[in-house]
């Protein structure tokens, strides 16, 4: 692991803020002070042995309604690193991987977890930085019948969970071409889906182009036994279209399973999720991998700077966010963890009757006008003052 000298940025603002200015700090920075969830022994001790955190929070400011009963779901998120050096045996980094995870899903059914989300490509390291195709392939997988849904599912049956699982696909039906998938897996064990990463990046070390194209599945949202849930995978988070159409095909619930590196986005981190929760009325669950992956050769990132063999460090801190602009604290930049937040979905349609963000959106305008941008011949609307053509003369 990295050693980060800030590992959590909620603890080193309670180090140093009094005590007495600190709830309205945290009024001013997260919405609130979300109440936290009382940690069994037991589930202290497995988090304490197993290596990795457990936080538990209560989210959202819901009213009790008259005619509809509480949506109460508890969410779960798993931050994690990898366990082998990535020159290990690919099979044994990823059975290593897999027994970590079904260690921390145990745990998250003893908190009592609804849905529990992973991290992107969770079934190995980020190898995408490094532009090279074997062994790394060779984990791409059919969503339906793979090893990792085999595992999911066995999870998902014995926890009565559902599970959003973001692994790398081989499309049987399409001569094997490989895909950015997120899979989403009833609480009966069964097969509910799949959407694939809709907006690939082109920058820094994050070459996917190399190994997949964007998605052809829209902004499906699947309806499961604990609410109506959607998955913006990783870059996506950057594209607000992306998270408005999640949410105009009725998303109570988005995933964003993420990997990247403090480098580049961090100071975006906190900001992208959130504000979709804000704009779209539904909640957010911001999912980062932790941890720094070293890789056997060397590569560039093509800005004339040294080669190097890490990607940089994933940075973690995974934090759930509400549509009435609450927020979670954190999960640790540098440690894997647990994250269960308590949530009542009826918020979301509390906090659209209360702002009408549906209603004052006017999708209409924008629609015709990305319709025009889209041609090959837009004009912009810009109008110039006139003395500037004069000035020109």
């Amino acid at each position: 692991m990295s050693t980060l000298s800030v590992s959590n940025l909620e603890d080193t603002l309670k180090a140093h803020i009094p005590a007495d200015k600190l709830r309205e700090v945290k009024g001013v920075l997260f919405g609130g002070d979300a109440p936290c969830m009382d940690i069994p022994d037991d589930v202290a001790d497995e988090a304490r042995q197993g290596g990795f955190e457990v936080k538990g929070y209560k989210l959202g400011n819901t009213l009790t309604e008259q005619l509809r009963e509480p949506r109460v779901v508890r969410v779960g998120a798993v931050q994690n690193s990898i366990v082998l050096p990535t020159n290990a045996p690919l099979d044994a980094q990823y059975k290593a991987i897999c027994d970590k995870l079904e260690k921390i899903a145990d745990t998250a059914a003893k908190m009592n977890v609804n849905i529990l989300a992973l991290q992107e490509a969770w079934t190995g390291p980020f190898f995408f930085c490094t532009r090279e195709k074997m062994p790394w392939c060779e984990l791409a997988e059919c969503p339906e019948t793979g090893p990792s849904f085999h595992l999911m599912s066995k999870i998902a049956k014995k926890h009565n969970m559902v599970i959003v699982s973001s692994i790398l696909e081989r499309d049987l039906q399409h001569n094997g071409v490989i895909w950015n998938t997120a899979v989403v897996i009833g609480n009966n064990g069964n097969y509910i889906g799949k959407h694939r990463k809709n907006h690939i990046p082109r920058v820094g070390d994050f070459n996917e182009a190399t190994y997949y194209s964007e998605g052809d599945t829209g902004h499906p949202v699947f309806e499961t036994a604990f609410g109506k849930i959607a998955i913006n995978i990783c870059y996506g988070r950057h594209h607000p279209l992306n998270w408005h159409m999640f949410g105009a095909n009725g998303a109570e619930i988005v995933f964003n399973p993420s990997a990247t590196v403090g480098a580049l986005s961090e100071p975006m981190w906190a900001v992208e999720a959130r504000n979709a929760a804000i704009a779209n009325s539904y909640y957010t669950v911001a999912i980062n991998r932790v941890g720094t992956e070293v890789f056997p050769n060397a590569f560039t990132s093509g800005d004339g700077k040294p080669a190097h063999a890490d990607f940089g460090h994933f940075y973690g801190s995974s934090y759930i966010a509400a549509p009435d602009a609450s927020r979670t604290p954190s999960l640790s930049r540098d440690k894997d963890g647990l994250l269960v937040v308590e949530m009542d979905l009826n918020l979301c349609r509390q906090i659209k009757d209360k702002w009408m963000l549906s209603i004052t959106g006017r999708p209409q305008l924008y629609a015709d006008a990305l319709s025009r941008y889209a041609k090959h011949d837009f004009v912009p609307q810009v109008i110039s003052d006139p003395s500037l053509a004069k000035a020109k003369l």
